[in-house]
């Protein structure tokens, strides 16, 4: 048995909040001093008793400490933003693949997005950051990324570039000067397929974080299914040469009650 194993548990591990960090409009960090074996891509399941659980990705990590980012926009969501420190949570995994990591590589994220792949961003050699959001008051973590190479957009111009991450994107490939060898992506989907058909007309590797409603972490329950993939196990990260085969990628989703719907039904249920 590895020791990732020994360590994970499928029974929720009540913990106590330490730091509760405000990063946007309607968008907290919630901080546990716990060392938590988690490689950048992977998420844990959160409990909140009498109301739900649901994935999250680990968006800080430290020898001594790891965080998720949450951003309302649901009932569960809702609860989590009134916890304080101290409150206690239920956290189990990590769960799910991690991104590959290499050199000359990009960064394309969209909202909240941006938290699924800041571990990431923390162990790349100098990547080129696009970010983007609506508007400046739901842009994320822009002090902690202040030195690094990151171009961000707003969709009203708030902030940074007016216009889209897929735009800057465009741009950076067509003259490629970063030699951009591989691009990784996670936000709404439709950006999301946006980046893997600009990667796919260039040539360069894409690998991007899905999003599927998932109820039990680790393969058993079915209901984050992608074409043939459960999200949970084979994902939540895809590889160009996986994202080719996904019809669905872009288009559908399942919700709570397994029923297949089109991404912009999905988005506005769940």
């Amino acid at each position: 048995m590895t020791h990732h194993e020994t360590c994970r548990t499928d029974i929720p591990k009540m913990m106590e909040i330490s730091k509760v960090v405000q990063e946007g409009k309607g968008q907290k960090s919630f901080f546990f001093n716990h060392h938590m074996d988690c490689k950048p891509g992977q998420f844990v399941m959160v409990w909140l008793p009498d109301v739900d659980e649901k994935p999250m990705a680990v968006s800080y990590q430290s020898k001594k400490e790891f965080a998720f980012t949450s951003q309302s926009i649901g009932k569960f969501t809702n609860e989590i933003d009134k916890l304080k420190k101290n409150s206690k949570i239920g956290i189990r995994g990590p769960y799910g693949n991690s991104f590959s990591i290499k050199n000359n590589a990009c960064v394309v994220a969209g909202g909240v997005g941006l938290s699924s792949l800041s571990t990431l961003i923390d162990k790349l050699k100098n990547p080129l950051v696009i970010y983007g959001a609506r508007s400046r008051q739901h842009l994320i973590y822009l002090k902690r990324y202040k030195s690094r190479n990151m171009t961000v957009t707003t969709d009203d111009g708030s902030f940074g570039k007016k216009g889209f991450t897929t735009d800057v994107l465009r741009e950076s490939l067509k003259n490629n000067k970063n030699k951009i060898k591989i691009v990784y992506t996670c936000g709404p989907e439709i950006m999301m397929k946006k980046v893997f058909e600009i990667c796919n007309k260039h040539k360069i590797q894409c690998e991007a974080s899905l999003e599927r409603y998932m109820a039990c972490g680790f393969g058993i329950c079915g209901k984050c299914m992608i074409n043939d993939k459960i999200c949970c196990v084979d994902g939540p990260i895809f590889n160009s040469q996986q994202l080719r085969k996904m019809h669905e990628f872009g288009s559908f989703a399942r919700l709570k009650s397994g029923r297949k719907v089109t991404i912009k039904e999905y988005h506005s249920v769940h």
